[in-house]
């Protein structure tokens, strides 16, 4: 049985509904990715040299990144040499092993976020102007909301003009209330009140805005280091997660961007918003590679279900959903 029928009947035994949001958010990358990869097989007859160079432009031109790419064509011709594969269409399917392995790297590693059991969780949420870290924020109110848990939101963007307007929306939509003070307040203040106001309310989880002004880099980071430390005084073990929000569509830009906010602060985790709308999915990959940091969720569409926790078999799937209806076809 071929490498993608088995990842489609192991993907179907689980949720399909989520395997085809994975397949339909990820139709632009494939689009473009797959379709590269198609046109490469179909012009060579045998795997050399030359085959291996032109994947490499490939899967640079996907922003899965130069080290990544490097490392992942090293693995390929090894696994090539191994099995003796001659015939290009093989290949295909040990690309899309490969990613897998990369991203799961070996380990056992959860991916889950760190939620408290029968405690406050708090999670502070990180990254730069415009890349969709409220949206991120209502999205996951919803998704903690309709699984029965007590929310409750921190408006600690205090700086932006329409920042904590833009939460109280989400607040709304999604029925949850949301901890502000007035804009230009200290944002670490805030943090201290939403704190507060969580433990009165018995609240389950508490999700923390955050400023995003990287140009001015030195103080925003002092200004992060100052809330955290404020949520960890009286949280002991808080934050238990910061998730780096970056968006997919601006490519090596978000890789180093999270570099940037590695450096400075603890990054627990990443979401990548707007994963639909690009046709360069791999930066997935190269940040998991390159920063060693896993990608939690993925904006998979603009519904409110459709922030997806991040999954490294359905997103291979989706990359290559098109060879495996060939696969069908063929028989």
């Amino acid at each position: 049985m071929s490498f993608f029928k088995k990842l489609k009947e192991k993907l179907t035994t689980q949720t399909e509904s989520v395997t085809e949001k994975f397949k339909e958010g990820l139709t632009k990358t494939r689009d473009s990715f797959s379709g590269k990869v198609n046109d490469l097989v179909s012009r060579y007859r045998k795997v050399d040299e030359e085959f291996f160079e032109e994947l490499e432009e490939i899967l640079i031109q996907a922003d899965v990144g130069f080290d990544t790419v490097m490392k992942l064509v090293e693995e390929l011709k090894k696994e090539v040499k191994r099995r003796n594969i001659q015939d290009t269409k093989e290949v295909q399917a040990v690309i899309s092993e490969k990613l897998v392995d990369i991203y799961q790297g070996g380990s056992d590693e959860s991916f889950d976020l760190n939620i408290q059991e029968n405690a406050l969780t708090v999670i502070l949420f990180v990254g730069v102007n415009g890349v969709g870290k409220t949206t991120t924020i209502g999205k996951l109110a919803h998704k903690f909301k309709s699984e029965g848990k007590n929310v409750l939101l921190a408006a600690g963007d205090t700086f932006r003009a329409g920042a904590i307007e833009q939460l109280e929306v989400w607040g709304e939509r999604v029925g949850v209330d949301v901890i502000k003070q007035a804009e230009g307040s200290d944002p670490a203040a805030v943090m201290y009140d939403a704190v507060q106001s969580a433990k009165s309310r018995k609240a389950d989880i508490l999700l923390c805005d955050t400023a995003g002004r990287l140009q001015n880099k030195v103080n925003l980071m002092k200004e992060l280091e100052k809330v955290k430390r404020v949520i960890e005084r009286e949280v002991p073990g808080a934050p238990h997660e910061v998730l780096l929000v970056l968006d997919a569509t601006t490519g090596q830009n978000a890789l180093i961007q999270a570099k940037t906010f590695k450096e400075t602060t603890e990054v627990s985790g990443i979401v990548l918003t707007k994963l639909d709308g690009t046709a360069k999915g791999g930066i997935v990959i190269a940040i998991r590679n390159e920063l060693d940091i896993p990608v939690k969720f993925v904006g998979l569409g603009e519904k409110m279900d459709d922030l997806q926790e991040f999954d490294a078999e359905r997103y291979v799937y989706g990359l290559f959903a098109d060879l495996e209806e060939e696969e069908k076809n063929a028989e």
